[in-house]
């Protein structure tokens, strides 16, 4: 939230700028204050309707005001915040995932002037970062979940069966592909922290003669991919990389693992306790 905001400031101009997430079903919480005097606006609870920001949540849309305080295209509960901070010329897009508001993005002015199409673009093109974060966030707290349930299905079987594994393992590769994208560092820090107990699990035992190996992540990530049957190209598209990346990390870590097919890679790494 407070990156897309200060992307609203730069690519709008506008010197103030905040927003939130949605709470409960109908109100946005202002969480994020940029530019602002006092902090009237922060924590101010905005309802499904009401004020400008509740009416861009309500319409699923941009909305904007030239005045706020004079306004008649508005209602007016948070009239004395908005005079506390000084604003007029005030815009809110809406954050919508999946057809779902999701929060709101504001950005205003202390003087009353119209605010034209480049500044309500570029306040919608901050809104869509916000969008794809939590479209993000979404998939790889879902992943999680199921993560978490192959990983106990697995664990409670007295010798794991293959379908469960297979489970376990398409879902470390899932998460090892979207950590890049997480933003969120707490998150992520979840992520890998589960991708690393999928790993510890792996079902092939340490051998006594095998050499402990560091592996860098984008390869212990194409590994992950590879190991769910995906070809080079499937990988590069999921990673988010080119083919002939992908096909440099292979190469490197079946080097390192001293294998000569990517099936030895895939062994030789669940050996060693990098792969489930």
């Amino acid at each position: 939230m407070r990156a897309a905001l200060l992307r609203l400031r730069r690519g709008t101009g506008l010197p103030v700028a905040f927003g939130g997430l949605l709470e409960g079903s109908r109100q946005v919480r202002i969480g994020e204050l940029i530019g602002t005097g006092t902090r009237a606006l922060q924590g101010l609870a905005i309802s499904s309707g009401n004020g400008l920001g509740g009416k861009a949540v309500a319409l699923s849309r941009p909305c904007a005001v030239t005045d706020y305080h004079v306004s008649r295209h508005i209602s007016h509960e948070y009239d004395a915040a908005v005079a506390a901070e000084g604003l007029r010329s005030v815009l809110a897009v809406p954050v919508v995932v999946r057809r779902r508001v999701r929060g709101v993005l504001y950005g205003a002015l202390r003087t009353a002037q119209p605010l034209g199409d480049r500044t309500l673009s570029a306040a919608v093109a901050a809104a869509r970062d916000v969008e794809q974060a939590l479209v993000v966030r979404d998939e790889v707290r879902s992943l999680l979940a199921a993560a978490r349930e192959a990983g106990a299905a697995a664990a409670a079987e007295a010798g794991p069966g293959p379908g469960a594994w297979e489970q376990v393992r398409e879902a470390h590769g899932a998460l090892r592909a979207l950590a890049p994208r997480v933003t969120d560092a707490a998150l992520r820090a979840e992520l890998l922290a589960v991708c690393g107990r999928l790993e510890s699990a792996a079902t092939v035992p340490a051998q006594p003669r095998d050499r402990p190996v560091a592996l860098a992540p984008r390869e212990v990530d194409v590994l992950s991919c590879v190991a769910t049957g995906v070809t080079n190209a499937e990988a590069a598209e999921r990673l988010g990389l080119r083919p002939e990346t992908v096909k440099g990390y292979l190469r490197s870590a079946m080097r390192k693992l001293g294998a000569h097919t990517r099936l030895e890679a895939v062994v030789a790494a669940r050996r060693a306790g990098l792969l489930p």
